[in-house]
C-alpha cells in the first residue's frame, strides 16, 4: 500500500521543469478495498438506471412495507446510504473523514434538510429553529473533524438558506429584487446592520407574519456565521432554484458585508454559481468586481447545475425565457469561462479570494491545475476541488494523491432524514449518475483486474 502511495504521488505531482496533466484512468482505485469497489459499481448502476431515481420515494415505501423497517434498513445502509453518506452518529462520520484523510481528501459536511411546502411541521418557526441547532452542531462537527486550519486546512461546510428561511420568503423577496431600480429596503447594508444590531427589520411589501419570520431568519443566518466565524469554519452557501437565487445572492451579500472583510480573514461566506444558466457569468463578473470595489474578501464555489429539467418544465409551464443554456457544450463553455475568470481573479488578489472548482468533469479539472500552473497558483492557496462523495473517486483520489485540497460533500443523518435528501438529489443530478459511466468502466477494469488475480499494478 506505501509503495502504491508513493508511486502515485511521484506521477500526479507536478514536475518542477512544466506542468503534468493528472491522471484519471483509475489508478488511484488501488487505494480502495475491493469491498468499497464492489458497492460503488453496484450502486452507481443502479443510480444510472432510471426507474429507481424517478420513483425512489415510492420504491422506499414498498420496500418497508414487505420487508418491514429493520431488513429494509439494513439493505439501505449497505448500498445508497452507505455509499453516500458519512453515517448518523458523529462516531460514524469521524470513521468516514478519518479514512478519506488517509486517502488525501477533506469533508465538506451537508446537513440534509427537505423542507415540504404542504406540511406545517416542515414550515413552521419551530422547523426552522431546529435546522438552525443541527447547523451549529454542523459547524462544532466540521470544527472538530480538523485540529489545525490555516491556508492548507480550511474547513469547509456546506449551508442550505431555505433551511433558514422559508422558500415562500425567498420567492417573494425575489419578485421585489428583480424590479428595475429594486428597492433600497432590501440593500445588502441595510439587512446586515439588521442582522449585526438585531434590531427589528421592517419591509413595507411584506405583512406582519412575513416581516416576523425575514426577521427571524436574518437573526439565524446570523448566529450561524458568527458561530462559524468563531471556530474558524468558511460557509459554502447553496445556489437552488431561479425563483430563488436572486434573493439567497443579496442575504449573502449582506453576510458578506459582515464578515467577508479581509480584517476577519474572510471570505467566510461563499456563493455558489451555476454555469448552465445563461446570465451566470456576467453575474459572477458583476459581483467579483463588486467584491473588489468595496475591499471585501470573496469565495465562490463554482457548478455546472443541478436543476436543469425543472427549471425549463417551470419556464415552459410560465411562458417565460428558458434560463438555461441550451445544450451541455454550451454549459461547458459557460463553466470554462467562469473557471478562467475565477482563476485569473484569484491569481491577482491572491489569499483575498477563494475558489471551489466543484466538477466531475475531467476536462473542468485538467483545465484548473493547468492554469493553476500557468498562473503560479500554489496547491496548498486558496483554490479547491470537490465532488460528492462516493461519487468520481477516480478524479478526487488522484488529485489528493497530487497534493491538490480535494474535498468530499458529506450528507450525514439518520436514514429517515437522508434517504428523502438523497433521493431527491439523485432526480436534480440525473446528468451527473448517467455520465458517471467512465467512473463505472474504471470500477470494472479494477475489480476483473483484481479478480484475476494479477498483481498489484503501480501505473508509471
Amino acid at each position: 500500500m506505501l509503495r502504491t502511495c508513493r508511486a502515485l504521488c511521484s506521477q500526479a505531482s507536478p514536475s518542477p521543469g512544466g506542468w503534468q496533466p493528472p491522471n484519471f484512468d483509475g489508478g488511484a482505485f488501488h487505494l480502495k478495498g475491493t469491498g468499497e469497489l464492489t458497492r460503488a459499481l453496484l450502486v452507481l448502476r443502479l443510480c444510472a438506471w432510471p426507474p429507481l431515481v424517478t420513483h425512489g420515494l415510492a420504491l422506499q415505501a414498498w420496500s418497508q412495507r414487505l420487508l418491514g423497517s429493520r431488513l429494509s434498513g439494513a439493505l439501505l445502509r449497505a448500498s445508497i446510504y452507505g455509499q453516500f453518506v458519512a453515517g448518523e452518529t458523529a462516531e460514524e462520520v469521524t470513521g468516514c473523514v478519518q479514512q478519506l484523510k488517509t486517502l488525501g481528501l477533506r469533508p465538506l459536511l451537508a446537513v440534509p434538510t427537505e423542507e415540504e411546502p404542504d406540511s406545517a411541521v416542515k414550515t413552521g418557526e419551530a422547523w426552522y429553529e431546529g435546522n438552525l441547532r443541527a447547523m451549529l452542531r454542523c459547524v462544532d462537527l466540521s470544527r472538530g473533524l480538523l485540529e489545525t486550519p490555516g491556508r492548507t486546512g480550511d474547513i469547509l461546510m456546506q449551508l442550505k438558506i431555505t433551511a433558514l428561511a422559508s422558500t415562500q420568503l425567498c420567492k417573494e423577496l425575489t419578485s421585489w429584487v428583480r424590479r428595475p431600480g429594486d428597492s433600497l429596503e432590501l440593500s445588502p447594508k441595510r439587512l446586515a446592520e439588521a442582522m449585526d444590531s438585531g434590531r427589528d427589520l421592517q419591509v413595507s411589501f411584506l405583512n406582519t407574519e412575513q416581516n416576523r419570520h425575514l426577521q427571524a431568519s436574518l437573526s439565524r443566518l446570523h448566529r450561524v456565521v458568527q458561530h462559524a466565524r468563531a471556530q474558524h469554519v468558511r460557509l459554502l452557501v447553496d445556489a437552488e432554484y431561479t425563483s430563488l437565487n436572486p434573493t439567497l445572492s443579496l442575504l449573502v451579500a449582506a453576510l458578506a458585508v459582515r464578515w467577508n472583510s479581509p480584517r476577519e480573514g474572510g471570505p467566510w461566506v461563499w456563493n455558489t454559481y451555476q454555469a448552465y444558466l445563461k446570465d451566470t457569468y456576467e453575474r459572477l463578473r458583476r459581483d467579483a468586481g463588486a467584491a473588489d470595489r468595496a475591499g471585501l474578501a470573496f469565495g465562490v464555489k463554482l457548478v455546472r447545475g443541478a436543476y436543469l429539467d425543472k427549471e425549463r418544465e417551470l419556464a415552459r409551464l410560465q411562458g417565460t425565457e428558458d434560463p438555461t443554456q441550451p445544450d451541455y457544450e454550451a454549459t461547458n463553455q459557460s463553466y470554462s469561462r467562469c473557471l478562467e475568470l475565477m482563476l485569473n481573479h484569484v491569481a491577482h488578489r491572491g489569499p483575498t479570494c477563494h475558489l471551489m472548482v466543484a466538477s466531475h468533469n475531467e476536462e473542468s479539472v485538467r483545465q484548473a491545475t493547468k492554469r493553476m500552473w500557468e498562473l503560479d497558483i500554489p496547491l496548498d492557496g486558496p483554490i479547491c476541488f470537490g465532488q460528492l462523495l462516493g461519487m468520481c473517486d477516480h478524479v478526487s483520489l488522484a488529485l489528493g494523491q497530487a497534493g491538490y485540497a480535494v474535498y468530499k460533500s458529506i450528507p450525514y443523518g439518520s436514514l429517515e432524514e437522508v434517504i428523502p435528501y438523497l433521493i431527491r438529489r439523485a432526480q436534480e443530478n440525473r446528468s451527473v449518475l448517467r455520465g458517471a459511466r467512465r467512473e463505472r468502466e474504471l470500477l470494472s477494469q479494477e475489480l476483473r483486474r483484481r479478480l484475476l488475480g494479477r498483481g498489484l499494478r503501480v501505473p508509471h
